[in-house]
């Protein structure tokens, strides 16, 4: 039903806010007559809604041409000029449009703009052919605020992790992955949770009319609606068809576009991102140098920096940066996603409950790769860089071991898992990710901290506790009575290793005491291959753990060479070649955490993400941007954090303190080290060649010139020229590293 509502006082409704008056003055009489010449009208008969800019040569009133200014209008200078952006050129001032509550900067384009109501605009902004335009005065901009009078059912949340809504955070133009990460996880702390909506609400000032705003030299083109915008400097914006009460971050450095055909409602765009080809975003937080195309649609989601999102449907995530996922037949429901993860086509993820009520979740570490075709069973988890085999997983997965391999089982309905399988076979990945990732990070400011080293405290933790669950079910397997360790054995290559360790650990008497003999039966045995099975891998059926062996000893293999890394790297930073007995005492100082918190890409210390939410809890941080500096102080200290790590991993791997170390202890490091090393080139150099050997790879090419004219060569890859430098370069401060320590 339209309703018609007669003004009382006109006056008061044609009088613009003062801070806009500055420099500004009324219409002359002889600029009135050339404005209604040009066919143009004004609510007001006497034209005293409409301020331009004073000075001479600042308005020229030929060029408005058959528009309409209803209620107050404040022009910047308007002179003949032209704008142009890519092939469109207009010429600058105001043609055919419709324009109440506007004020305009200088040098704008307005042309074909049926209907422009209370928006502020920049500086040389193109505004073309545009259906509607318009601000509510309650706008929040996509922003989780509230109005005066506004009842709490109207606040917008943002339903990530779990569809039931209990996971849900507020959006606001600052958020980064780590505080939805924080916010979404630690739902038990009442008070922390209050305060998180105390500091979402800090600075909104609930009683102030709002306005749209368009900053300068913005394109925005050929769209049906625009309601309730806050469009950032220089965004380019081309045949949407809804974008409503949205904020669009963009600057001349990290300028943002959206495309053709895209709906985006109740939510935040972030800087230097794209949108286009009939996507579709309700209920959003998309980050730093996001794509999302090819009707994609992202509902109630917070999408992490640096991601690609095409062809696909994700409902209720929280996808940390580095996120990638395409094609028509792949959907993602319900999952915490920790970033540098790659969902395969036809991958069917979410909204296969196993509850009465939709409230299933997953989360998955960092690198997640599920392979073509896999559906899981809800609730389940990951650990990071778990790579998955094509195949449909019927019961819920606890997958604890990372850089695993996961294949489901159709004989049996195990799953079967190889621990550390990129170690063994797919080192090439390893180092691709350290390359890769770096590369690809297009954002010029970049507030979210991303570590995107495969190898780092969190993953690592993830591998000292993946060595202790080898250890128990190795002390399970050891023993197993006669037939069952049979059925578990591949190849018994040591019987008499095998029967004397079997007897140590029956004749055990405490289970420490076994632990200690399975880890000595790891260390000593050679040849035998045998499975292990881990029941806390998948509910009911359980998992098979494949070559335990090769697996424990090639994450003892990373975890050295993870430390050796993290204090060569600590002497780099300090300016020192070697270590010395004065650095080791220096880096004892440090604090030392051994639990690690992935939040939204930053590794942060638990104990400190604690001390966190205690300062704000205290009050003693009060705004999300204070949030941001201790993230900020948390990296700072990140070098030294590691450092003080790297020790204490040694020391478990070594069961002893550092001081106890010999010679020989710091050579079998060395050479440790050094192995994993020369394995990451090797193994790259001879993934690669693969393309050049491996006869099925030349089948489609009628010769070698063509290969190499399609494919390069061996000597044109610039990923494997950074890695010899690399190689060579670490090679050469491992062995520099523990020459100095006299103990």
């Amino acid at each position: 039903m339209v309703t018609v509502s007669l003004t009382p006082n006109l006056a008061q409704s044609l009088k613009p806010p003062a801070e806009l008056l500055d420099k500004k003055r009324h219409l002359t009489a002889e600029e009135i007559a050339v404005l209604v010449k040009n066919r143009n009208i004004s609510s007001d008969p006497d034209w005293n809604n409409v301020y331009v800019s004073e000075g001479e040569g600042q308005f020229d009133p030929e060029c408005i041409v058959q528009s309409e200014f209803d209620g107050w209008v404040v022009l910047g200078t308007v002179r003949h000029a032209s704008l142009r952006y890519h092939d469109l050129e207009l010429n600058t001032g105001v043609y055919r449009s419709m324009l109440s509550r506007v004020c305009l900067g200088d040098d704008c384009v307005v042309n074909n703009v049926s209907y422009l109501v209370n928006y502020r605009i920049g500086n040389r902004v193109m505004l073309f052919n545009i259906q509607e335009m318009s601000c509510t005065t309650h706008s929040k901009f996509g922003n989780g605020v509230l109005k005066q009078g506004e009842e709490e059912d109207v606040r917008i949340w943002i339903g990530v992790g779990n569809e039931n809504g209990n996971r849900s955070v507020l959006p606001f133009e600052s958020m980064i992955p780590a505080d939805a990460f924080l916010w979404s996880r630690y739902r038990e702390n009442k008070a922390l949770m209050s305060r998180f909506v105390e500091l979402t609400e800090n600075g909104n000032d609930k009683t102030t009319p709002t306005y749209g705003i368009v900053s300068d030299d913005a394109v925005i083109k050929n769209c049906t609606l625009i309601k309730d915008a806050k469009i950032g400097n220089d965004a380019y914006i081309k045949g949407a068809f809804k974008l409503k009460n949205i904020t669009v971050l963009s600057s001349p450095e990290e300028p943002s576009q959206i495309g053709e055909g895209v709906e985006l409602v109740n939510g935040i765009m972030g800087f230097g991102s794209r949108v286009f080809y009939q996507a579709v975003a309700v209920r959003f937080v998309i980050g730093r140098n996001c794509q999302l195309k090819y009707g994609a649609r992202l509902l109630n989601s917070v999408l992490g920096d640096n991601s690609t999102v095409s062809c696909c449907e994700l409902l209720n995530n929280l996808i940390f940066p580095f996120h990638e996922q395409h094609h028509n037949s792949s959907f993602l429901i319900a999952a915490t996603l920790q970033g540098q993860s790659n969902i395969a086509s036809a991958a069917t993820i979410g909204s296969n409950h196993n509850s009465r009520s939709p409230d299933g979740e997953m989360i998955a570490g960092r690198g997640f790769w599920p392979g073509l075709c896999c559906d899981f069973k809800y609730d389940s988890r990951f650990a990071s860089f778990v790579l998955v085999a094509k195949g449909s997983y019927k019961n819920e997965l606890n997958i604890t071991y990372p850089f695993s391999l996961v294949a489901a089982s159709p004989e049996d309905g195990s799953v079967h898992i190889i621990p550390a399988y990129w170690f063994l076979y797919n080192m090439f990945a390893i180092e691709r990710n350290r390359f890769k990732f770096a590369a690809r990070d297009k954002r010029v400011v970049k507030v979210q901290h991303i570590e995107t080293d495969p190898l780092a405290p969190d993953t690592m933790q993830e591998v000292v506790l993946s060595l202790d669950r080898i250890i128990q079910l190795t002390y399970r397997w050891l023993l197993l009575d006669n037939d069952t360790m049979q059925k578990m054995t591949v190849r018994n290559a040591e019987p008499e290793v095998v029967q004397s360790f079997r007897q140590k650990a029956f004749a055990a008497s405490s289970e420490q005491e076994g632990l200690r003999i399975a880890k000595d039966f790891l260390h000593h045995a050679q040849y035998t291959q045998f499975l292990l099975s881990d029941d806390r891998c998948q509910k009911k059926s359980g998992a098979l753990i494949y070559k335990p062996l090769q697996g424990y000893r090639a994450y003892r293999r990373i975890l050295k060479y993870f430390a050796a890394d993290c204090l060569i790297t600590w002497c780099s930073f300090n300016g020192k070649e070697s270590l010395e007995n004065e650095d080791l005492e220096r880096i004892e100082t440090i604090p030392l955490f051994t639990e690690w918190v992935n939040a939204g890409g930053q590794i942060i210390p638990e104990q400190k993400v604690q001390e966190l939410f205690g300062h704000i809890v205290e009050k003693s941080i009060n705004t999300w941007k204070e949030v941001h500096t201790f993230y900020d102080d948390c990296q700072k200290n990140y070098i030294d954090y590691k450092a003080r790590y790297a020790l204490y991993v040694f020391e478990t791997l070594y069961e002893r303190p550092l001081r106890d170390f010999t010679t020989e202890i710091f050579a079998d490091i060395t050479s440790d080290v050094a192995y994993v090393s020369m394995e990451m080139l090797e193994s790259s150099i001879a993934s690669r060649s693969k393309d050049y050997t491996d006869f099925f790879r030349s089948i489609t090419f009628r010769n070698k010139d063509e290969v190499e004219a399609v494919l390069g060569t061996m000597g044109d890859n610039s990923f494997l020229r950074e890695l010899r430098e690399a190689t060579d370069d670490f090679n050469t401060n491992l062995e520099r590293l523990f020459k100095k320590l006299r103990f």
